[in-house]
């Protein structure tokens, strides 16, 4: 089981986003509506930050201009 963060969709303006951890299999589409509550809701996509070479096989992002990182992303 994997843990998704959803999201409350507002029906209003000015109502406040609300957010929950929802655990539900991979193989599970996303939710539209919350379990408990009704209210309509949307997956929140997060992750990590990486590029893909041509090929698949990743690549370490650049470290930003001035940052104390070098390109094996370790702070010395």
């Amino acid at each position: 089981m994997t843990t998704y963060i959803y999201e409350s969709i507002p029906e209003k303006k000015g109502e406040k986003v609300e957010h929950y951890e929802i655990r539900q299999s991979m193989k599970d589409s996303a939710l539209t509506v919350h379990p408990e509550t009704g209210k309509k809701i949307r997956r929140v996509v997060t992750g990590g930050y990486g590029l893909l070479r041509a090929g698949g096989s990743p690549a370490a992002a650049p470290a930003p201009q001035g940052h104390c990182c070098g390109g094996n992303g370790c702070c010395r």
